[in-house]
């Protein structure tokens, strides 16, 4: 990891930290700095992904392993935040149940990831509408639909969204593992005790 960024991440932490600590009024400023600092980390799995194809096998992989590094990094700060202060975990799960979904790799999806932790329904719907719409006129290929339909479909269950018959259909069908394993483990976006054994499922996913 470059070292820069190592210490910008830390020095950006250590602020959360100090500003968890100040009460409901810092809530919101909070709750700004961490979107911030998740928008960064989505930001350089947006563009790691679209240089794929001007880098080679091995830099991919090892630039994708220090932003999931990264992440781990900001989830493990979001816990310590978050514990033993129910009002922040109210405000944040979701955050941090998008965030283990990227590590564990059941989200591919940065832009999914971004909308699902803000806690932003209409948005996905609106993204979801247009992939329709792609997937009609052939510019979005099959896989990625189903792929991002799935991720899609889970955020808006988590968000406490309800889902049509076909929806469920489609998610119960077409899960992976590891997309199964999410949603088995976060089955209630709004427990606290269920946000923290989902972080312990991906630390070993990802050992």
């Amino acid at each position: 990891m470059d070292l820069v960024k190592y210490w910008f991440m830390h020095l950006t932490f250590g602020k959360i930290r100090e500003m968890a600590s100040r009460g409901k009024t810092e809530t919101s400023k909070l709750k700004q700095n961490l979107e911030e600092q998740l928008d960064r980390l989505m930001q350089q799995l947006q563009d790691l992904e679209a240089c794929r194809d001007d880098l080679d096998e091995d830099e991919y992989e090892e630039t994708k392993k220090e932003t999931l590094e990264q992440l781990s990094e900001f989830s493990d700060s979001l816990k310590k935040i978050m514990s033993g202060n129910m009002t922040l975990v109210d405000e944040l799960n979701a955050m941090q149940l998008a965030i283990q979904a990227a590590i564990s790799q059941a989200f591919k999806t940065p832009e999914v990831i971004r909308m699902f932790a803000k806690k932003q329904p209409g948005q996905l719907q609106m993204r979801l509408a247009e992939m329709d719409r792609d997937l009609m006129v052939g510019k979005l290929g099959q896989n990625l639909y189903i792929q991002q339909k799935l991720e899609i479909l889970t955020a808006l269950r988590k968000l406490g969204e309800k889902l049509t018959p076909d929806d469920e259909i489609f998610l119960s069908t077409n899960a992976g593992a590891a997309l199964s394993q999410f949603q088995k483990v976060s089955e209630d976006l709004g427990s606290g005790d269920k946000v923290f054994a989902l972080a312990s499922f991906t630390v070993e996913k990802t050992k």
